[in-house]
This record gives structure tokens, C-alpha cells and sequence, in this order.
């Protein structure tokens, strides 16, 4: 083993790690906020400020003179961070807003470990450059890039089918345990040393700096809006979360690994062309196949990406400067991660994070081609800079073609929180005008303006669907529970006696579906609203609590919040339902085919399923749409013979491999 191999597998080690523990803890979150992909955003914007200050940890540890005192403080807190492990995610913040209780989680789970493990990097890079200045320390920083994306490769892949949550946690335990160790023997090799920190002279240009944060948080800015709008119409799955990540990091170990694999013309052609296709891809939406979709996204952020990153290694300072540099980057990773995860949803009503980041991007590497020094190059023909030049102007003023909202008309109003955004709309049909609630590109219920059709029973919802059809089948005095409240459709078949109880986890649609649609307030039933996570809330009801009718409702746009059909969340349903009593699962999703999974829980109930499609009658205002019935077996409903494949989700592993519409 030569006298580097250390340095390198710490580094190696510290980086798988520091990835691997994302996608585990953001999926161990996800069924505690209701499975929205605004979970992982700031799950993401919490690993960037652990990152930020980690690089901070290791810039101001790197400037201590004694090498010995600095190794026995990094010594101590490696030891400190111990007491983290086993990794497990502790009690839930009351009382919270869901934006600071996902951190506030996070950092009582897993938060010294992570600012341990973020340090790692630019600490032992600069160990490594006191012991061998001769060599350059930046390979490191591809090596710690390169174990990153295997972290990440390997979680959808091979950790997330293999291992439960739980196995997960433990693995991720025992290999940081590992790292501590190899952390240790670097630091007390490092005690010894008789180079000083090598404090250079503060940087001399400061304009750099802020440069170098303006790049990362372009990149960042790109990576998270896209993570976002691949999320919204599919799942918050770690995959989707994971892919945007790994090509991130992928355009970082070009960047970092050699000068050849960036060329500002080619890549300003190529953001030329990857904008304005993003944004066209955005527009039409869910008319496209999912792997058409997600193919121009990843080709986008990888474009994007690789421009912002390839322009911060030819701007990268001299090494005695690294930890000011990544320090910058850092900086620049959490400024764009608090962009999109906590400013956006305040500013803005939209996604306009998506456009906006794309301009953004496309004007700063237009200013860099200025700062550089491309544009006024006299060895650069013409025709060689005006033309990548004028295709990144325009790359830039596309997406302002394409703002969220544009092709809406006045009368539309949206709101935006923590769980996605709502839009209110009047529109003609040719059944008479309608008020429309929409949740991202999804329609969640309408309602007719005129007097005589206010009560009709519209979108999913018709007298011939799957919950149509149950709804009247009730018995006198019926009580009905239903997770996921939208326009508040359902409460149009009360009648006097009934009860309905909605579950609503987002208090914009409590709040709004109450002033914008009459449903509650005209139905003949007594209705319920009670705010939370529909599994969470019904668990916490009373044993007494016994529903003739559960349904289940809960989309966030086109996605899905897994948990509620895991067999953990089955032993809730049968809990609080009636022996005859049926459980009503809203199938209908353009992404995936949950049928399979239905048909698992089925099983897991010893229930008889029975799907019910019904067709759009424009007239009655009702639209095509998918639900399961599961209903106790009896003489005269056996089990069916017929073999059927079913999925069984659990809430250790859920996997959308097997449902995905790739078509």
C-alpha cells in the first residue's frame, strides 16, 4: 500500500457514505409528510448547508497552524458523532411548519455525522497537499465525485430491492463506523506533520469568490427544478431522485477529472438546443411517455450542469487557495437549495424556479464568456463566438416564453405551499360553465356554476364510477372516510344522516375547496374535515371508529404517496373498517399501472377486488376514470381463479419498477 492510498480510500469511503445516507433517510421521511416531492427538496437543501458546513469545518481546521491540534480536533469529533449511530430517524417536531420539520428531523438524526462526512474531502485534500506538494490534490476530488455517483447508482439498484429501510440504516451505521476509523488513522498520521497549515495570503480577487457561488448555485438551482418537475407527474421515488443527482455529480467528475472534457462553444451550442426542448417538454407535459420525458430532462441538467461546472475548473484557483474554492462551491450548492426548497414556495405561486434557473444559467455562462475572455479573442474567429454566443442569448429569453401561468386565463388563481400548487379557473364546457381546482397539471375536481348542476357529482367522482357506485350503495345513516379531500366532490352524495370525514394533509385545500366549491356546504351529510396525513390521523382515531366506506384519494398531481398502499397501512384500513364496509382505491394515473398493488392488498385483507372503469360523459361533467373496490369475500363473491399478478409494497421497500408506464 503506498504512503496516499489512506487519503484516497478515506475519501472514497467518506463520499459513498455522504451520498448513501440521502436517498435512506429522504426515503424514511417520505410517509411522515405525505409522500410529495417537496420531502426531498429539502431533504436536498439540508445536505447542501451539511455540506456548506462541513466545507466550513474543514476550511477553518485547515487554517490551524499546529498540525497536531488540528488532527486531535477532528480526532474528537469524529469520536462525538458516534453517539448518532445506530442512524434512525427521531420523534416528529409538533407544531412545525412541514419545511422546518424535515430539517429539524434530519439534523437530529443525522446531523454531525453528515457535517463530519461533508469535511472530509477539502480536509484530507489539504493533509494530502502538505505531505505531497508535488502532486495536485484535485484528483481527489473526482476520486470523492466518482464514489458519490456509485452511492447513488448502487441504492435503486442494488440497496433498495435487497435491503429493508431498516437493514439500510444498520449497513449505513457500520460503514461509518468504518470511516471513523480510517478518518482517525489519516488525522493521527496527519499529527506529525511539520508542515503548517500553509496559510496563503487572502485571496486577492475577490470577484472569484463570488463567481464560484454564483456557478454552483446556477447548478443547483437547475438540478433541483428539474428533480422537481421529473417528481411531481410520476412518484417521489428515490430513482427519480437519484438520477438527477448522480448526472449532477457526473458532470462534476468531468469537469474536475480534466480540462478536455469541457468546450465552452460545443456546450454553448448544445444549451442552445437543451433549454428551449426542456421547456417545450414542460409545456406539453403528461401528453409525453415517461421516458421521453425524463430522457430531455437528464440530457438538460447534464448540459446545464456541465457548463456551470466546466466553467468553475477553469476559473479554479491555485491549491493553496482549494478550501476557499470548494468553500464558494458550497456556498453556492445551499444558496440554490434555499432558491428552490424555501424561497420559491414563499415567492412565488408556480414552479417558476424551472424557466427562471434555466435563464439563469444560460446568462451566466453568456457573462462568463465575456469574463473569460472568449469573446474579445482574437484567435477565435467571428463566426466561431457571435454564433454560440447569440444561441445562449436565446437559450435564455425561451424559457420566459414558457413561465407556469401564461396560457392560464385571468380568472385563474394559484397558490403554493410546502405540498405543491393549487389553480382555480372558470372555463366554458358544453355543459354549462365550471370553477376547476388543479393540483400541478392534474385536475382534482369541478364544479358547475349554475344553480340547478352545483350538486351534480363531477370529474372522478360520477354516479358511474367505481365510488359513484359505492356511494350509492350505501346503508341509511352511513359513515364514510376519505383520505385526500380536493374539490370536495364526494360530500354531493350526502344524505341527511350520513357522516363523510375527509383527510386533508395540505391546509390550502382545507382552506380553499371550502371557499371555492359549495360541495360541503350544500350537502345533506354532516362533514368532517381534519387536517394531516390521511394513514397518520386515521391510526390515531379510536378503535370505535368504524367506516361503511374508506376512500382513498390522495394524489399529488400525477404522483403518489406510496405509504397509503403499503400492508402496514392495510392493517389500518381493516382496523377502521365495517366487516361489509368497502374500500375504494382511485387508481387512475397516466405513469403508473397501480392495479398490481391493489390486488396486494387485497391479498393482505383477504378481500375480493373488483375494478371499475367508467368513461368521460362531457354532459354530466364527469371524466374516464380508474377505481378499485375491495369488498369482504363471501358464497356469492369468491376469490376469482384467474391468476393475476399482484405487488405487495411494504413500508421498507417500495418499488415502481414493476408499474411503470414507460409508453
Amino acid at each position: 500500500m503506498t504512503r496516499t492510498s489512506p487519503y484516497g480510500f478515506t475519501i472514497f469511503l467518506g463520499a459513498f457514505l455522504l451520498f448513501a445516507v440521502q436517498p435512506v433517510l429522504g426515503r424514511t421521511l417520505l410517509p411522515l409528510f405525505g409522500g410529495g416531492p417537496a420531502v426531498w427538496t429539502v431533504c436536498m437543501l439540508f445536505f447542501q448547508i451539511g455540506l456548506l458546513g462541513g466545507y466550513t469545518f474543514a476550511h477553518i481546521l485547515g487554517r490551524i497552524c499546529n498540525g497536531r491540534t488540528a488532527a486531535l480536533y477532528h480526532i474528537a469529533v469524529l469520536i462525538l458523532s458516534l453517539v448518532f449511530l445506530p442512524l434512525a430517524v427521531r420523534n416528529l417536531p409538533r407544531e412545525m411548519a412541514p419545511e422546518w420539520a424535515v430539517l429539524a428531523l434530519l439534523a437530529s438524526s443525522a446531523g454531525l455525522p453528515y457535517l463530519v462526512l461533508a469535511s472530509t474531502g477539502p480536509l484530507v485534500q489539504t493533509w494530502f497537499r502538505e505531505q505531497f506538494s508535488d502532486r495536485s490534490p484535485y484528483r481527489l476530488y473526482s476520486l470523492s465525485n466518482i464514489a458519490s455517483m456509485l452511492a447513488l447508482a448502487a441504492y435503486p439498484f442494488v440497496l433498495e430491492p435487497l435491503l429493508s429501510l431498516t437493514q439500510q440504516r444498520l449497513l449505513w451505521s457500520a460503514g461509518y463506523a468504518a470511516y471513523v476509523a480510517c478518518c482517525a488513522w489519516c488525522a493521527w498520521s496527519h499529527r506529525s506533520s511539520a508542515a503548517c497549515a500553509q496559510q496563503s495570503a487572502p485571496l486577492e480577487n475577490w470577484t472569484s469568490l463570488l463567481w464560484w457561488v454564483a456557478l454552483a448555485a446556477a447548478g443547483s438551482i437547475v438540478l433541483l427544478a428539474i428533480t422537481n418537475q421529473m417528481c411531481q407527474e410520476v412518484a417521489s421515488i428515490p430513482f427519480l431522485w437519484v438520477l438527477p443527482l448522480a448526472i449532477y455529480l457526473l458532470t462534476f467528475i468531468l469537469a474536475f477529472d480534466s480540462s478536455r472534457w469541457y468546450n465552452r462553444s460545443l456546450y454553448a451550442r448544445l444549451l442552445s438546443v437543451a433549454v428551449p426542448a426542456a421547456c417545450a417538454v414542460s409545456a406539453v407535459g403528461l401528453v409525453l411517455p415517461i421516458a421521453v420525458q425524463i430522457a430531455v430532462y437528464s440530457l438538460t441538467l447534464f448540459v446545464c450542469a456541465m457548463a456551470c461546472h466546466g466553467e468553475l475548473t477553469l476559473s479554479r484557483p491555485d491549491p493553496s487557495h482549494l478550501t476557499y474554492f470548494y468553500l464558494a462551491i458550497a456556498a453556492g450548492g445551499a444558496l440554490g437549495g434555499t432558491v428552490v426548497a424555501l424561497g420559491a414556495p414563499a415567492l412565488f405561486t408556480s414552479y417558476l424556479e424551472f424557466p427562471l434557473g434555466l435563464t439563469f444559467c444560460c446568462l451566466l455562462i453568456l457573462a462568463e464568456w465575456v469574463r473569460g475572455g472568449t469573446w474579445n479573442d482574437a484567435n477565435i474567429p467571428v463566426h466561431r463566438r457571435f454564433a454560440p454566443a447569440t444561441g445562449l442569448a436565446l437559450a435564455a429569453i425561451v424559457p420566459l416564453f414558457f413561465l407556469p401561468g401564461l396560457d392560464e386565463p385571468i380568472t385563474t388563481s394559484s397558490f403554493r405551499n410546502f405540498y405543491g400548487i393549487l389553480r382555480f379557473r372558470e372555463r366554458s364546457t358544453v355543459a354549462g360553465p365550471q370553477r376547476e381546482m388543479r393540483h400541478g397539471r392534474i385536475t382534482h375536481g369541478y364544479q358547475f356554476l349554475e344553480q340547478a348542476k352545483r350538486a351534480w357529482p363531477t370529474s372522478y367522482y360520477g354516479p358511474a364510477s367505481g365510488i359513484g357506485l359505492s356511494m350509492k350503495k350505501l346503508p341509511a345513516a352511513a359513515s364514510v372516510g376519505v383520505i385526500g379531500l380536493g374539490a370536495g366532490t364526494l360530500a354531493a352524495y350526502g344524505r341527511p344522516g350520513d357522516v363523510i370525514r375527509f383527510y386533508e394533509i395540505n391546509p390550502d385545500v382545507i382552506r380553499l375547496s371550502h371557499n371555492y366549491f359549495s360541495f360541503q356546504r350544500d350537502s345533506a351529510a354532516k362533514i368532517q374535515v381534519v387536517e394531516g396525513d390521511g394513514r397518520i390521523r386515521l391510526s390515531q382515531e379510536p378503535e370505535s371508529t368504524a367506516f361503511d366506506l374508506i376512500a382513498v384519494d390522495a394524489f399529488s398531481s400525477d404522483a403518489i404517496p406510496t405509504h397509503l398502499l403499503t400492508v402496514e397501512c392495510a392493517a389500518t384500513y381493516r382496523r377502521h373498517l365495517k366487516p361489509e364496509g368497502t374500500l375504494a382505491i382511485h387508481i387512475s394515473n397516466q405513469s403508473l399501472d397501480l392495479g398490481p398493488v391493489v390486488l396486494g392488498l387485497a391479498e393482505e385483507l383477504g378481500m375480493q377486488a373488483l375494478r371499475v372503469d367508467s368513461q368521460e360523459d362531457a354532459a354530466q361533467g364527469t371524466s374516464e376514470a380508474s377505481w378499485m373496490l375491495l369488498t369482504a369475500r363471501s358464497a356469492d363473491r369468491p376469490a376469482s381463479n384467474k391468476p393475476r399478478l399482484s405487488i405487495r409494497w411494504t413500508d421498507d421497500h417500495v418499488s415502481l419498477w414493476q408499474i411503470l408506464r414507460w409508453h
